[in-house]
């Protein structure tokens, strides 16, 4: 099987120019590069499918180039966001592009002129402006350029100009390679496939001479979204940001559907292992994330790392404590208990198993938090109605009975705090004489441990107030007796 053949196979070919690029390829005549803006001090588990196609290609005899984008980063790649992204200072620039060196030699043979580590600041920054237009900008067309994909989503909310220089750069980076390091091939993502083509044809524009781009297929789950992320954070290869425990988690919790393809296209086993592998169902499947987590983790972070790891997690789930020591670990003080007990959300939060309470509380609802291996019942909930122009409204409730509160059904009694409507206006930045009226939704827990855990306000969420902060907005209260379940809206107040 050749190369080409291989990464066929594996699934990771989206688009290529030419045909040509299989010949090249395969006879190990690439020089090729792929470029990483340094907007952070580690690279993430996103930026993988582009490493283990570097290593398979350099493996095979090509020649990588890892550019650095120490001046696109300047500027920021729009592709695929609906933002523009944060600005870096040249010091930050300068010491993530150490930090992605580092990190990339454990996967690209840097020894004896094997691959070229290279930053794009060395020759874009110096460019002159006026220069570059002449020079370059006439070989790029504004119509064409609004169509590109990389800048659909920016279109929506506004382009920069700032942001719309930025295919020109990455461009200009792929025909200056090409002039002065041999660089005939660029490979990226398929969300950078209209940058790419920008390159390869100011080359031809400008040199008369052919050059090559492939994109890679995007890693994203069943529900085509990208993968490199939990609890809306971003795993990272830094173990000091991402524990190697947490890394080697990550991969093992995977869904169903997903774990074979991250097989295929992430690791170095044999295709043939990989397809016996394809027919395992039902409990086997835990063994192929076993797996996959342990030979991406050995490959970021070593084999003993990976061994500790998986160890540990082990000895987690079968209820063992052999290996507790490589397990992550949550220091709680005093200041985080209230009445010498914390709430599961909170906690959720505090440890970093979630980004948010509301993020916590869907893990919850979807049964998917267990504590000494008991499953943490479904948050209850009342439905709450405010009605028009009323002076107070009744915004936030507590459990006055706390064994009935989390029993999981029965009755109990419910505290309405009676709120200044302006408290609302004020939070939501509304005017005054704005309508308030809507259904508010709030989800509670024994007021001891959880508070108030969310209320909504016209689908907006209020999680970053507290119960204490609705209590000290509280211009009256009424309590009130109520039936509620785990599972269903059974009492709706109606707020006259």
């Amino acid at each position: 099987m050749t190369l080409y053949e291989e990464l066929k196979a594996r699934g990771l070919v989206a688009q290529i120019t030419d045909d040509e690029i299989i010949d090249v390829i395969n006879n190990g005549k690439a020089t090729f590069y792929i470029g990483f803006d340094c907007t952070a001090d580690s690279l993430t588990a996103g930026h993988f499918m582009a490493l283990t196609l570097m290593k398979r290609l350099q493996m095979a005899g090509n020649k990588p180039i890892a550019l650095i984008g120490g001046g696109t980063t300047m500027i920021g790649d729009p592709s695929g966001r609906t933002d523009m992204r944060k600005m870096l200072t040249k010091e930050d620039i300068a010491h993530n592009a150490a930090c992605f060196k580092k990190q990339m030699e454990k996967f690209i043979d840097f020894s004896d002129g094997k691959a070229l580590m290279l930053n794009n600041a060395d020759w874009l920054l110096n460019l002159n402006y006026v220069e570059l237009l002449r020079d370059v900008g006439a070989c790029f067309s504004v119509n064409n350029m609004l169509r590109a994909k990389c800048y659909e989503q920016r279109m929506e909310k506004g382009l920069s100009f700032l942001e719309f220089n930025y295919m020109i750069m990455q461009s200009y980076d792929f025909y200056y390679m090409f002039q002065h390091y041999g660089c005939n091939m660029q490979f990226g993502g398929d969300d950078q496939w209209s940058n790419m083509l920008g390159g390869t044809e100011l080359i031809r524009r400008k040199l008369g001479k052919d050059a090559y781009a492939m994109t890679i297929t995007l890693l994203t789950d069943s529900q085509g979204k990208k993968m490199g992320k939990t609890a809306g954070n971003a795993v990272w290869l830094d173990p000091n940001k991402t524990s190697p425990f947490e890394f080697y988690q990550y991969w093992r919790n995977v869904g169903d559907s997903d774990v074979m393809k991250c097989i295929r296209m992430l690791t170095f086993l044999p295709l043939e292992q990989i397809d016996e592998m394809s027919t395992w169902k039902d409990q086997r499947l835990n063994e192929a994330k076993e797996i996959l987590a342990f030979e991406l983790t050995k490959m970021v972070h070593g084999e003993e790392e990976a061994t500790k790891a998986q160890n540990a997690a082990r000895a987690l789930f079968s209820g063992a404590s052999g290996d507790a020591e490589h397990m992550p670990n949550t220091q709680l003080t005093e200041a985080d208990l209230t009445d010498g007990s914390i709430g599961i959300l909170t906690l959720m939060v505090k440890a970093g198993l979630a980004a948010s309470n509301g993020e916590a509380r869907r893990l919850v609802v979807q049964g998917g938090v267990l504590v000494d291996g008991e499953k943490v019942a479904e948050c209850t909930a009342c439905q709450l109605k405010v009605a028009k122009n009323k002076q107070t409204v009744n915004l936030c409730g507590q459990f006055m009975d706390d064994s009935k509160a989390t029993s999981g059904s029965g009755t109990g009694s419910l505290t309405l705090y009676k709120v200044d409507s302006g408290f609302i206006r004020r939070q939501q930045g509304l005017q005054d004489g704005e309508d308030v009226r809507g259904t508010v939704i709030s989800k509670l827990r024994d007021p001891d441990s959880y508070g108030a855990e969310r209320v909504a306000l016209y689908d907006v969420s209020f999680d970053d107030l507290t119960l204490a902060d609705w209590q000290a907005a509280a211009v009256g209260s009424v309590t009130a007796p109520f039936t509620f379940s785990d599972y269903e809206y059974l009492d709706q107040i109606e707020v006259q």
